[in-house]
C-alpha cells in the first residue's frame, strides 16, 4: 500500500450493503473481486456514485467504501491504483489535473454520466437591472464594485471557487485576462459556507454576486432570470488554451465551456476488467435529474441513507433502461 492510499479519509457508506443487491450472484463477471471507489466526499457527488455502485455490485463486484480526496490526489490516486475509479471528473475543466496524474498512459476517461455541466458568474437581478450591469468586465468601473464591496476594501467581493477544485484556475486566470486583479476579490473559503451567506444576502434585499455552476442546487434555489442573472465575460480566455471559445449561438459568453461529467478509471483496471468498463460507458443521468435530486437533498438535509435510497428510486424509474446496461456489461465480461 502507498503512501498516497494510507494518508486518504475513508467514508463510510451506510445503507449501500442494505438497499443493494448481493454483491457475489453466480455467474456474473464481477465474482471474486473488488473496486476501490473515490470521490471528494461532497454530499452532492453522492447520489451519482450511488447509482454508479449499485450497478457495479449488480455485476457481482464488492465495492469497497469510498476513499474521499480532492480532485488533484483523487486523480492521482487512481493512477497510482490506490483506487479504481471516480465518478465525478469534469471534461473538460479537469483535464489539466488529469494530465498532471499521468493522463491517458495511466487513466482513460469513459462514457459520459452527465452532459452538459455549466459554470458562471451570476449577480441579482434587481442590481443587474437598476444599473445595467450585464458584463463582468464592467467590474473595472469603481461605482459598479462598489455596489458589491461588502468588506470595505474598494473591491467587489466574489464567493468563488473552493481551491482544489479547478474551477479556481479558471477564475483566477480570468481576473488577469480581463484586468480584474485589481477590482474584484476572489473569496476562495468553503464555497458551501460562503454560498449559504450569499443567499442570505439576497434574502435579506442585498446584492449578491457569486460564481456558481450545474449540476448543484444553487441554481434551483437562485433561478436565473427570475432572482439573478448570469453575467457575460469580455473575452474567451481560459487557462493554458489561447483558442478557447466560450461564446455560445446566441452570442452570450460565460467564460466557461460546457463540461461532460465522466467516470475516469485507472487503465489497467478498465482493461482487466471489461464488464465494469462496458457499464461505465453505459451509464448515464441527466443533468435534470441530478438537480432535482441535489434540491431535495439540500431542502430535507438529507443523510448517505437516504440519498442512497434516492438512487435506489431513480434505478427503479428507469429499471429497464438501467436492466439493459447490466446485461450488456455482463456479455461484455464474458
Amino acid at each position: 500500500m502507498s503512501f498516497l492510499k494510507s494518508s486518504l479519509a475513508v467514508i463510510a457508506t451506510t445503507g449501500s450493503i442494505m438497499l443493494s443487491l448481493p454483491a457475489f450472484a453466480e455467474g456474473l463477471p464481477g465474482e471474486g473481486k473488488s473496486i476501490q471507489p473515490i470521490a471528494t466526499g461532497q454530499t452532492g457527488h453522492i447520489f451519482q456514485h450511488a447509482i454508479v455502485q449499485i450497478g457495479l455490485e449488480r455485476l457481482g463486484y464488492e465495492v469497497e467504501d469510498s476513499l474521499e480526496a480532492q480532485y488533484p490526489p483523487m486523480h492521482l490516486a487512481i493512477a497510482e491504483g490506490d483506487a479504481d475509479y471516480t465518478a465525478i471528473h469534469w471534461d473538460r475543466l479537469h483535464i489539466p489535473i488529469y494530465e498532471q496524474a499521468g493522463g491517458d498512459e495511466k487513466l482513460i476517461r469513459i462514457g459520459t454520466l452527465t452532459p452538459n455541466g455549466t459554470q458562471g458568474y451570476f449577480i441579482d437581478k434587481a442590481t443587474s437591472e437598476k444599473y445595467g450591469i450585464t458584463n463582468l468586465g464592467q467590474f473595472t468601473d469603481p461605482a459598479v464594485r462598489a455596489i458589491f464591496d461588502t468588506d470595505g476594501d474598494g473591491k467587489a467581493d466574489l464567493t468563488g471557487c473552493e481551491s482544489g477544485w479547478g474551477c479556481e484556475l479558471v477564475i483566477e486566470h480570468q481576473l488577469d485576462a480581463f484586468k480584474l486583479r485589481d477590482s474584484i476579490s476572489h473569496n476562495q473559503g468553503s464555497y458551501y459556507a460562503l454560498i449559504a451567506d450569499t443567499i442570505t444576502r439576497y434574502k435579506a434585499g442585498n446584492p449578491i454576486f457569486y460564481f456558481t455552476w450545474s449540476p448543484l442546487w444553487v441554481g434551483s434555489v437562485l433561478k436565473t432570470g427570475k432572482d439573478v442573472v448570469q453575467l457575460n465575460v469580455p473575452f474567451s480566455s481560459l487557462p493554458g488554451n489561447e483558442t478557447a471559445n466560450t461564446e455560445q449561438p446566441d452570442g452570450s459568453n460565460s467564460g466557461f465551456e460546457l463540461n461532460n461529467i465522466r467516470i475516469v478509471a485507472n487503465r489497467k483496471f478498465a482493461e482487466e476488467n471489461p464488464a465494469a468498463a462496458r457499464f461505465f460507458e453505459l451509464v448515464t443521468v441527466p443533468i435534470e435529474d441530478v438537480n432535482a435530486e441535489l434540491l431535495t437533498e439540500y431542502e430535507s438535509e438529507a443523510d448517505r441513507a437516504q440519498i442512497y435510497e434516492n438512487a435506489e428510486a431513480w434505478i427503479a424509474a428507469h429499471q429497464e433502461q438501467f436492466d439493459s446496461w447490466i446485461a450488456e456489461a455482463t456479455k461484455a465480461g464474458q
